[in-house]
């Protein structure tokens, strides 16, 4: 029996990263990310929040002010998160599924870590510098990049 009604694995990953999203405390933007091997397994996931043991509660998440009361000195991003959470596990030749097309210092984290593709929802940052910088840098090392199509097989999260 042919089974018609499931997603597609970019659709399950980028829910993941959708999910993981759903965990950061930023009222302005949350992402999340995932990091899949070859073999379609699940190695890590992050979302852009503050380090550990930092409360997020006494921490700056505004955008604008004085550059030590704004999230900017302080957050870390979901690419980075997720690389980090990936203890010892090689990411070498891995996809990384993100909701927001990767920051100049992540791209540097991302290509040091061996990963191989990128799959982004959003780039709403596309004409800035740090987006420029990251898909230069990303050419240079051979990182495919790909927007994320929608399929109509996202799942709604609603809980």
């Amino acid at each position: 029996m042919k089974r018609e009604n499931y997603i597609s694995w970019d659709a399950y990953f980028m829910g993941i990263a959708m999910l993981s999203a759903q965990r950061s405390k930023d009222n302005n933007t949350q992402v999340g990310a995932c990091i899949i091997n070859q073999d379609k397994k699940i190695v890590s996931v992050g979302y852009n929040g503050m380090p550990t043991g930092c409360d997020d509660n006494a921490m700056p998440w505004e955008r604008e002010g004085d550059f030590l009361n704004t999230k900017y000195p302080y957050v870390c991003h979901a690419e980075l998160n997720a690389i980090l959470n990936s203890a010892s596990v090689s990411l070498k030749g891995c996809t990384l599924y993100v909701t927001l097309f990767p920051c100049n210092e992540c791209a540097k984290a991302i290509i040091q870590s061996g990963i191989k593709k990128i799959i982004y929802a959003e780039n709403k940052y596309a004409d800035s510098d740090a987006t420029k910088a990251s898909e230069m840098m990303f050419r240079m090392t051979g990182v495919e990049l790909e927007q994320y199509q929608k399929t109509g097989q996202e799942i709604s999260l609603s809980l």
